[in-house]
């Protein structure tokens, strides 16, 4: 976005002229409801005769006053910068500002509540937002001690980094959702240095429950706040068990104790991401908040979330990295942290199995994108920031560094982890301050590790090279069993990053034992470039099942042979959780790049869907096989391939036990892809009552998945919808009700959401919550020539969006709307794709990065949905 951008060039020369000290800000939210008064003295050091500039995006700037000087903000504001001349060696700035509120999840976010009117707001400031709500060097290096002090309505909570102390306003009144109210100020305690982007401000009428932590320095507070309609949902107790279990957990391992005075968590609505790590102050999407019987997935990714935000404090908050570019060290370390400590010290024991079915598949789908980079991102710019927000700088990130942990040990990594806390705590540091640390604990050189995983992209493919003979075996193997008489690995690179990595894995056998695949064998051993021969595996007997990367031990991609793709489609569902989830993640890679038909991997899906005990395989499992559905079947066969998974769904929901987890996650997925008169039959019974799941009641968000359904499905109206919000007329219900009034399967509806999406008058924008669900039922269609008329319209729009949208809000739209659902049937995305990036080389590389994007997943789609095409359907879904 144009004026609102800054270089890591111009970063690192102004931290070379300027040393923050401290910020004291006043925030006066009582003045209007499209902005509020801001006002910020910064002191700082400076390099005396210098010029530089300090940050801030604001309607108005009303004064500036720099060493006792006035200065004109007409000449010295402009888009996102207030220039600072001839600073002092120390200096003292004043800027008072009316800033805007935001319903974009960005900066200070404002939420008016339809339930009551009641307001709420919450700030957003990761990456480069503090500026949205006062002057700011906004750059993580330039940490300072942050003083807030905050006017509001006095039946508000008022939230920040520290504790505070509450004086009411003398004569002061605002009127609110329809009542007059007192206001009061909070005061609240100076922070420890922080860099800018983890302060925070909360407020609103927030219900609040009061709890407590043990921490190693003694009880804490720990708060848990939601918005007051949420409030009978809120399982605080769990939510502050977890908590507990981290504070323990890290506190031993990182041999630091938590570095701040309270630890508050709040449920926000219309947030952008999962979590925000805001030092004391961290705030989660409020849908953790499960007003309805939620799958146990979403209950473990919470439990997931708030031990990665924690794990921030130390990692993040407490040492902070200097540029964006160590943003994936940030990241991952919390990724892997989250992970090891859910698996640990949580009733969620199998969580690397989540991790690899989730987490890993989405670093592997990233890392083969044309815009994959290395790990440790080249991040010129804070555009490049937004974009770097992917499965690099989270999932392989965690991936690598937890093979990095296997290799160094895990007692010297955390040994090196607590000496580079003690060294760099409340100050910034680089992956090369971690890594001196742990060589130092295990005596490993790691530079040789750092430039082959962090510094060159890629994902190695690892396939096994198998020779048997059939026969007797010699050493009390089964009689006519083949015998292996050669293994060896392929380690396939690709061309555009033909990086031979070294592996450290296991492989593994798995033979029928009592009905189930059981490990015969394990083989642990060391692979290093294009081909490594397995010696240790010759002379054995062939087993039903090889597994490449046993026990997950690599990150790569995995191959199955031809026989062990055969035993898993019809045994995948009898192996331990762990085999199991890798077996399933080879053959939906195996799909993604064409080497297994769509409908074979619907087809192992559908057989064994019906006995998964593991949440999270199970939706990970389902959401493939909607992705497959949608775009890797051969569009000649789709409707009927689509149709029978929706039958086999129904028939799975009606065979699980009532209730359960898998019957709710079976149902929706029923609903999502019903399409024949006869589904929508059974939908409409459902919707009706005159159908009945024992022990699995329509709740509020399922009654919404059943409308959608009618309503994608033709069955149901404007009207129907109106009448299910009246009767769920909540935040949660406005955004279900956005998603069903943009699937209505008419001309008229798609043309209305597209407007809404692309064509707002200025000032009329959808907040992004809504947004988001408007994207998602517009692409929410059985006969994609639905959506036809709007691809020429998308490429014209790119620009235009990108240039008058936050970055948040543009790239949502980018790359939601991308016509990836004609692939293979009327148009020829590519080409066009190609055309709008020739004709386009002067954008923003984020806006072709995205674009870029979108095109190779058509591109992909093309492949698979060849591969489908020409497969042999004997032994698959017909």
């Amino acid at each position: 976005m144009p004026g609102t951008n800054l270089t890591r060039v111009e970063a690192e020369a102004r931290a070379n002229i300027v040393s923050t000290e401290t910020y004291t800000v006043e925030l006066d939210l009582t003045t209007s409801e499209e902005t509020f008064r801001s006002t910020s003295t910064v002191a700082f050091a400076g390099t005396p005769g210098q010029s530089t500039f300090i940050d801030l995006i604001a309607p108005t700037v009303l004064s500036i006053t720099l060493n006792g000087e006035q200065l004109d903000p007409a000449t010295h504001f402009e888009d996102s910068r207030i220039t600072l001349p001839n600073l002092q060696a120390s200096n003292t700035l004043t800027v008072v500002a009316d800033c805007a509120y935001m319903n974009t999840g960005e900066g200070l976010h404002r939420f008016t509540d339809p339930e009551d009117g009641e307001v709420y707001l919450y700030s957003q400031f990761e990456v480069a937002d503090t500026r949205r709500v006062f002057a700011v060097f906004e750059q993580p290096d330039l940490k300072a001690a942050f003083q807030f002090t905050v006017t509001a309505p006095e039946h508000w909570h008022v939230l920040s980094n520290n504790p505070s102390t509450i004086t009411p306003v003398a004569g002061a009144t605002i009127t609110i959702a329809g009542h007059t109210r007192g206001v009061s100020r909070w005061e609240f305690t100076p922070t420890t240095r922080l860099p800018c982007y983890v302060t925070a401000i909360v407020a609103g009428p927030y219900h609040e429950v009061k709890g407590t932590v043990e921490s190693r320095k003694g009880t804490l507070q720990a708060n848990v706040y939601c918005r007051k309609g949420l409030a009978p949902f809120l399982d605080s107790d769990v939510i502050l068990d977890d908590t507990q279990k981290g504070f323990t957990f890290y506190e031993d391992k990182f041999q630091t104790d938590y570095p701040y005075e309270k630890y508050d968590q709040i449920f926000v609505p219309e947030f952008n991401a999962g979590a925000m790590e805001n030092a004391g102050c961290v705030t989660f999407l409020e849908e953790y908040v499960f007003r309805s019987k939620a799958a146990k997935a979403r209950i473990e990714r919470r439990t997931i979330t708030v031990l990665h935000e924690l794990a921030h404090m130390w990692f993040g908050d407490l040492v902070t990295m200097k540029w964006w570019n160590d943003l994936w060290l940030n990241e991952s370390f919390a990724e892997f942290m989250s992970t090891l400590a859910a698996a640990e010290t949580t009733q969620y024991k199998n969580a690397w199995v989540t991790f690899n079915s989730m987490e890993k598949s989405w670093a592997y789908r990233q890392d083969q994108l044309p815009s994959t980079h290395p790990i440790m991102a080249n991040i010129r710019d804070l555009e490049d920031v937004e974009v770097n927000f992917d499965g690099i700088t989270y999932a392989k990130g965690a991936s690598v560094l937890k093979q990095m942990v296997a290799w160094v040990g895990q007692d010297a990594f955390f040994a090196g982890v607590a000496e580079y806390m003690r060294k760099h705590h409340h100050a910034n540091a680089t992956l090369n301050d971690l890594l001196v640390e742990l060589e130092k604990a295990s005596g490993r050189d790691l530079a040789a590790w750092s430039d082959v995983w962090l510094q060159k992209a890629g994902v190695t493919t690892l396939r096994p090279v198998i020779e048997t003979s059939a026969g007797e075996t010699d050493d009390g193997g089964v009689d006519g069993a083949p015998v292996m008489t050669r293994f060896a690995v392929a380690q396939e690179v690709p061309a555009e990053w033909p990086t031979q990595r070294p592996h450290r894995l296991a492989i593994g056998g798995y033979d029928l034992v009592d009905g189930a695949l059981t490990r015969t064998f394990l083989v642990e051993t060391d692979i290093d470039g294009a081909l490594t021969e397995i010696p240790e595996l010759v002379g054995k007997d062939r087993p039903a099942l090889i597994l490449v990367n046993d026990d997950d031990l690599a990150y790569a991609k995995v191959r199955l042979d031809e026989a062990s793709l055969a035993t898993a489609t019809e045994h995948v569902a009898t192996l331990p959780p762990f085999p199991r989830s890798m077996v399933l993640a080879a053959a939906w890679d195996m799909t993604r790049d064409g080497e297994m038909a769509a409908r074979a991997f619907i087809d192992l899906v559908l057989k064994n869907i019906g006995a998964e005990k593991e949440s999270t395989l199970t939706l990970t499992l389902l959401r493939q096989l909607q992705t497959a559905l949608g775009f890797y079947v051969s569009p000649a066969a789709a409707d009927l391939t689509t149709e029978h998974a929706a039958d086999s769904l129904w028939a799975l929901t009606l065979e699980a036990e009532p209730g359960s987890d898998n019957q709710l996650q079976f149902l929706r997925a029923f609903a999502a892809l019903a399409s024949t008169e006869i589904q929508l039959d059974t939908v409409q019974a459902l919707v009706d009552d005159k159908l009945h799941l024992d022990d699995l009641p329509l709740d509020t968000d399922l009654s919404w998945d059943l409308l959608s359904s009618l309503v994608a499905g033709g069955r149901a109206t404007e009207i129907a919808i109106e009448l299910q919000l009246n009767k769920d007329a909540t935040a949660s219900g406005e955004r279900r009700a956005a998603h069903a009034r943009a699937a209505i399967p008419t001309a008229e509806s798609k043309r209305a959401a597209w407007d809404a999406l692309i064509n707002a008058p200025k000032g009329k924008d959808l907040p992004n919550a809504i947004q988001s669900e408007t994207t998602s039922g517009f692409n929410h269609v059985h006969d994609v020539a639905l959506l036809e008329p709007y691809v020429d319209e998308y490429f014209a729009m790119l620009r235009r969006v990108y240039s008058e949208k936050t970055n948040e809000m543009a790239s949502n739209l980018i790359e939601g709307l991308f016509p990836s659902h004609h692939a293979g049937r009327v148009l020829d995305l590519q080409d066009r794709a190609d055309a709008w990036l020739a004709s386009n080389d002067d954008a923003h590389d984020a806006l072709k990065r995205l674009v870029i994007e979108g095109r190779d997943n058509v591109r992909r789609a093309l492949v698979a949905q060849e591969a489908d095409a020409s497969a042999d359907w004997e032994s698959v879904v017909e």
